[in-house]
């Protein structure tokens, strides 16, 4: 009787302790988007080249194969699902690339500084290409890190990372561009805001900053998924930028996410840089109606 009266103390403790820490460390900090399970990821492991993957797009939509940059080097990626051996394109020589996107049929590429990147899709099967158009000053002097593309209205999208005009605002400003093929020409089309106070309003506890890595638009609901490496936030908007979620990423399995898409199976998709321990990764999201 002793014996039981001692492991039942024992047992009680060990309760009250692992009780205290699960109010201390909530299993649901960190959220999910509607239709998704951050939880469990189908993770794929980057080979060497791509140690510091930035930005990833599909052509159409279709995620039998997967396009990628990366930080450092002029070159883009291709190489299917899971499987590690990759070809590249060389587009221009070292730089700080953040985002990609595939427009119909032409490649636009992203440099910090806000610079932008073209040339034909069909130049993506060759080791280099001599086709590329360099677009300089479309945008404020700033930060650039994210960029999507609408193949449906041909507009283009780029988000501020480090906008001066921001600074005091709280908000994140972006910029809109009509491309016309038959002019290889981008038009201005106005810019649009986030207004990150609205994150208070969600989720109190929550800073009201953000510095978007990538963005990217759900092809089914128009909501706009906006990807924040530096303090590890995701975003859903709805289609007129307002913010209707707001969620904090496990660091664990988010190292350091820079992009984002979502394929025609509305399956999401974020890829994380790696370091010196951890492999560069895209994470893949099944969608669960």
């Amino acid at each position: 009787m002793r014996r039981f009266y001692i492991n039942f103390l024992y047992t009680t403790i060990i309760l009250s302790v692992l009780g205290s820490y699960a109010c201390k460390n909530p299993i649901n900090k960190y959220t999910s988007p509607k239709g998704y399970d951050f939880n469990k990821p189908d993770k794929f492991n980057m080979p060497s080249s791509l140690l510091e993957i930035s930005g990833i797009a599909f052509r159409n939509d279709n995620s039998d194969t997967v396009y990628s940059i990366q930080d450092e080097d002029g070159k883009l990626f291709r190489q299917k699902w899971d499987v590690k051996k990759q070809y590249h394109m060389k587009f221009a020589t070292k730089g700080d690339f953040e985002d990609l996107a595939i427009l119909n049929e032409t490649v636009f590429i992203l440099k910090s500084n806000g610079t932008l990147y073209s040339f034909p899709f069909s130049e993506t099967v060759k080791e280099e290409t001599d086709k590329v158009k360099e677009r300089k000053k479309l945008m404020p002097s700033a930060e650039y890190e994210g960029m999507y593309a609408d193949a449906q209205s041909n507009k283009i999208y780029i988000l501020c990372k480090k906008c001066d005009l921001d600074k005091q605002k709280k908000q994140v400003t972006g910029y809109v561009f009509v491309y016309k093929p038959e002019m290889d020409s981008l038009v201005s089309a106005g810019s649009f805001k986030l207004d990150l106070k609205q994150i208070k309003a969600l989720k109190p506890k929550f800073k009201a900053n953000l510095s978007p890595s990538a963005l990217a638009r759900n092809p089914k609901t128009n909501e706009w998924y906006v990807l924040s490496s530096v303090n590890k936030m995701l975003l859903v908007t709805d289609a007129n930028w307002k913010i209707k979620e707001a969620h904090q990423l496990n660091s664990s399995m988010f190292n350091q996410p820079e992009g984002i898409a979502f394929d025609k199976d509305l399956n999401l998709y974020i890829s994380n840089e790696g370091d010196e321990i951890t492999d560069g990764n895209i994470l893949k999201f099944s969608f669960h109606k």
